[in-house]
C-alpha cells in the first residue's frame, strides 16, 4: 500500500506558547525551510518541563526558551543559538553538532552526550555522566558535575568551574578536561596533566566564549594516560 505524506504548510509564526501549541506544532515549524528562512528569531513560551523541545533544528536561528524544558532539548542541534531560561533535564544537546546551547539554569545527567561540535554552557550545575562519550563538543559549566562524567570522551574539551565527582574522564581517549575545584576520583585511565602556556590561553578563550569570568590559571587539567587504548593483560582489571 503506498502512503502518501502530507506536506507541512508554511506558518509565519515565531512565538509558541506550549500551553495551548504542541511540541510537534513547533518542531515541525523549525523543520520548514522556508521557514527558518523567514524567521530568525523564536520564542517558547510555557514550555513547562516537556521533553524534546526545539530538537532536531538545521538552520541558524536563534530560539529563547523561557521556562523549564524535561528531557532531550536541543537535541541534534545544527547551527542553531538555543537558550533555556531554566533548567532542562536528562540528555540536553545530546549529539550536537554545531551552534550553541545555553542553559541558564541547571542541567539533569548526561549533558552533551556523544555531541560532535558546537558549545554547550551551562551556568548551574550538571547532573552525572555530562559529556559521555563527547565526540568534538565544547562544553563549559559554571558549576559542579556529577559521577562518571565524560565517560569515553572522545575528542572536544570540557571545562568545570565548579567540582567534579567520582570516576572523572574514565576510559578517556583524546577530550581534555579543565577542573576548577575538587574531583572526588579520576576514572581508569584518567591523569592530571600540566597546565601549560597553550593550556591557559585554550582555556581563557573558552571561558570568555562561555560567557565566565574565571582566571584560568585557577585550573588544573586532566586528560588520558593512553594506557587502555591497546589490550594489555596486566590492564584487564581496568577494562
Amino acid at each position: 500500500m503506498n502512503t502518501v505524506l502530507a506536506k507541512v504548510e508554511h506558518i509565519s509564526k515565531d512565538t509558541y506558547d506550549l500551553s495551548s501549541d504542541s511540541i510537534r506544532e513547533l518542531n515541525q515549524a523549525l523543520h520548514i525551510p522556508e521557514t527558518v528562512a523567514e524567521i530568525q528569531n523564536w520564542t517558547v513560551k510555557n514550555p513547562g518541563g516537556q521533553h524534546n523541545i526545539a530538537v532536531g533544528i538545521k538552520a541558524p536561528v536563534k530560539v529563547v526558551i523561557d521556562g523549564h524544558a524535561g528531557y532531550y532539548c536541543a537535541g541534534m542541534n545544527q547551527e542553531a543559538e538555543i537558550v533555556v531560561n531554566g533548567n532542562v533535564g536528562v540528555g540536553v544537546a545530546e549529539n550536537m553538532m554545531s551552534g550553541s546551547v545555553h542553559i541558564k539554569g541547571n542541567a539533569s545527567q548526561a549533558a552533551g552526550a556523544t555531541a560532535h561540535g558546537g558549545l554547550l554552557v551551562i551556568e548551574g550545575d550538571a547532573g552525572a555522566r555530562c559529556g559521555i562519550s563527547m565526540k568534538g563538543v565544547d562544553i563549559v559549566v559554571g558549576g559542579s558535575i556529577g559521577h562518571m562524567s565524560c565517560f569515553m570522551g572522545q575528542a572536544g574539551r570540557l571545562v568545570v568551574c565548579g567540582d567534579a565527582g567520582d570516576a572523572l574522564g574514565d576510559s578517556l581517549y583524546e577530550t581534555r578536561i579543565y577542573v576548577k575545584g575538587t574531583v572526588k576520583s579520576l576514572g581508569s585511565d584518567c591523569i592530571e596533566k600540566q597546565m601549560r602556556p597553550e593550556h591557559v590561553a585554550e582555556l581563557a578563550e573558552l571561558l570568555e566564549k562561555a560567557g565566565f569570568d574565571e582566571d584560568p590559571t585557577a585550573f588544573k587539567r586532566y586528560g588520558s594516560a593512553r594506557q587502555l587504548y591497546n589490550f594489555k593483560v596486566d590492564n584487564a582489571s581496568a577494562y
